[in-house]
Order: structure tokens, then C-alpha cells, then sequence
């Protein structure tokens, strides 16, 4: 009798080894998602420019109600710890010093999306899901439609806004934060 190939999950600690270890770069576009190490898409143009503009929105927007994380990662368990294009925090004294940020901590975390769309919608956000963070976003480039998906319940998000240009996004996570979809994609 055959036993079938079992797949090997890393940790979290285990993938942090692997890099100080140097079996993956310092500068490797990775992140851990379910145990497995995945390579992320390179940034485009249009990726990096709204990632920016983001950066600049949400930073005048949330003022000191959040901290706005740029593609940091994000402890969701033992086995991943994605790095979201962004993330809004509740804000520590540590600014996160002594540890990721952990679901807990997280009020939205922000997916900008040109080649990975349904990477990002079939894995990530199911994650962020079950993980419990409140509000998801994926900015879909290709369709200029910013999808808002809040309300997570049984590992899913129940609540799914499609916003296109000429429209508002009003955060339900953070309520004093409201961006016009235009403003964001550029």
C-alpha cells in the first residue's frame, strides 16, 4: 500500500526562519497564506500610483482614529500573515513595534488589485473573513469598481457594495471615513 504525498504548511515562526536563514531573500515578494509561501505580483504603474494615492486619502481622512499600514503584514494565525496593499489599525502606544498587527487590530484591510483579482477575492478575503476583520476592500483596477465587503459571518462577508465612479465609500469600520471612488482611483 502507496501512502499520497502529504504537503508540508509552514508556521508563521517557521517562515521567519526560512528568512533569516537566507533560504528566501530579504527582498522576496512573499507572504505566507494558509501555510504556504506564495510569490506576490509584481507592483504595476497603476498598482503602485493607487497604493499611493491611498496612502495619501486614508492618512487625511482617519486623522489619529486609525494608523494606516502600508504593506505590512498582518497575523491572521499560525499559518498566515498576508501583507495587505493597506491596512487601517486602531492605534497602539508601540505602533506595532513588539508585534504584528493581529486580527483584533484591524478595522480595514485594503486590497488593490490589477492581475490578482480573483487571488484576492477567493483567497485573501475569505481569510480576512474568517479571521473576523470587520471590512474589506478590493479595488479592482481593471473594472475601476471598488468593492466594500463588511459584515463577516461564518468565514464570509455578508454585505457586498460595488462603487463606481461618481459614487461615495463610507467606511462602516471607520464611520468618520468617506472617500470618493474617483479621488481614489485616480
Amino acid at each position: 500500500m502507496s501512502a499520497e504525498p502529504q504537503k508540508y504548511f509552514f508556521s508563521v515562526d517557521e517562515y521567519y526562519l526560512m528568512a533569516q536563514g537566507g533560504v528566501l531573500r530579504r527582498d522576496a515578494r512573499v507572504e505566507l497564506i494558509e501555510g504556504e509561501v506564495i510569490e506576490m505580483s509584481p507592483i504595476g504603474k497603476r498598482h503602485a500610483g493607487c497604493v499611493l494615492r491611498l496612502n495619501r486619502l486614508l492618512n487625511r481622512g482617519v486623522d489619529d482614529l486609525a494608523f494606516v499600514s502600508v504593506q505590512s503584514p498582518v497575523g491572521i494565525d499560525e499559518f498566515s500573515e498576508p501583507q495587505p496593499d493597506l491596512a487601517l489599525l486602531k492605534p497602539r502606544a508601540d505602533f506595532y513595534s513588539n508585534s504584528h498587527p493581529a486580527p483584533q487590530d484591524v478595522l480595514v484591510v485594503i486590497e488593490v488589485c490589477d492581475t490578482s483579482v480573483d487571488y484576492d477575492r477567493n483567497v485573501k478575503l475569505p481569510l480576512y473573513a474568517r479571521a473576523g476583520i470587520p471590512e474589506a476592500w478590493l479595488v479592482v483596477l481593471p473594472k475601476d469598481v471598488i468593492e466594500v465587503h463588511s459584515e463577516p459571518k461564518n468565514g464570509k462577508y455578508t454585505k457586498v457594495q460595488r462603487l463606481k465612479r461618481g459614487k461615495t465609500l463610507t467606511s462602516s469600520a471607520v464611520t468618520a471615513l468617506s472617500l470618493k471612488v474617483d479621488d481614489i482611483l485616480g
